[in-house]
């Protein structure tokens, strides 16, 4: 079924933009010319496609076929390139699910240094993020998992290495004989959010297995080493972000030379990897960089 360019983009901007009257004035036309767009193609594909609310959002099927039209976009950017035409219809968008260390780490870099995409990210646990590819809507993402998602292409990046870190004087107040699991049941650590099991594995791993010690939930990668600093916890650092605080005596490891392994790779739709070569090439040296290669 072949949809109309304007609908397509209308549906993308009220999505991503969250009203129609965002979306009318980014796309230059009227408010009333957009739901006329949406209308029409909910009407020609036969379903709801956006939940009108303050903000709008999508349906199951809104969003897939607004990743469509961005798919189209890079598409047709991938063969303006190629028959090196010119005077191109301005940067095309790109979805892809990421994990919060990682973004406050080394993939900023990688997105600086493609030209001409405009990055729409969606923030995941990497045990999590493939769910978004095989969701349909996400072109690519960083996943923990080696193994390909149906459909697409899977390269290996590297691993981040983390760290369980606290400040001195927490490690006195609650580690004063060590890290035995008596202590480690009782002493708080942190938690990005329910997904987030790095905790978990490193006490499996180096500790005890089956503890729950009480958790603060800090969505956020700084506040996560800021806040082991203060003394409110212990957490699971990436370990190239905490080195220097741990060099200073800022933070100090739980246990030396326990450092939890977490291998990162890059997944890509098979269909737009041509599109995306650059992007994933900007991803693979910005990655070789900063995760430890094998």
């Amino acid at each position: 079924m072949q949809m109309d360019p304007s609908q397509l983009a209308a549906l993308s901007a009220v999505l991503r933009l969250g009203s129609f009257e965002a979306a009318a004035q980014a796309l230059s036309v009227t408010p009333s010319a957009i739901s006329q767009r949406i209308k029409a193609l909910e009407d020609r594909t036969g379903t709801a496609l956006v939940l009108r609310a303050s903000p709008c959002t999508g349906t199951a099927a809104g969003l897939r076929i607004a990743k469509h039209a961005e798919d189209i976009g890079l598409l047709e950017a991938q063969l303006a390139r190629e028959l090196a035409l010119e005077g191109g219809s301005g940067p095309v968008r790109l979805r892809i699910a990421v994990n919060a260390d990682s973004l406050a780490s080394w993939f900023i870099g990688a997105m600086a240094a493609v030209e001409g995409v405009l990055f729409d990210l969606l923030v995941d646990d990497q045990d999590h993020s493939a769910e978004w590819l095989k969701r349909g809507e996400v072109s690519a993402a960083v996943t923990a998992s080696s193994k390909p998602v149906t459909g697409f292409e899977a390269t290996p990046l590297g691993t981040l290495d983390y760290a369980a870190t606290a400040s001195p004087e927490f490690m006195a107040r609650w580690f004063a004989h060590g890290v035995t699991p008596e202590a480690a049941a009782k002493a708080p650590c942190m938690i990005f959010n329910a997904k987030d099991n790095l905790q978990r594995l490193w006490l499996e791993r180096n500790v005890a297995p089956g503890l729950s010690p009480p958790a603060h939930f800090l969505p956020s990668t700084q506040a996560f080493i800021d806040a082991a600093a203060a003394g409110l916890g212990w957490g699971m650092n990436p370990l190239p972000m905490v080195a220097e605080d741990i060099r200073s005596g800022r933070l100090v490891p739980l246990i030396a030379g326990s450092t939890l392994p977490v291998p990162l790779t890059w997944q890509v739709a098979r269909v737009m990897a041509p599109a995306l070569a650059e992007v994933t090439r900007a991803v693979q040296k910005s990655a070789r960089q900063y995760l430890t290669q094998d």
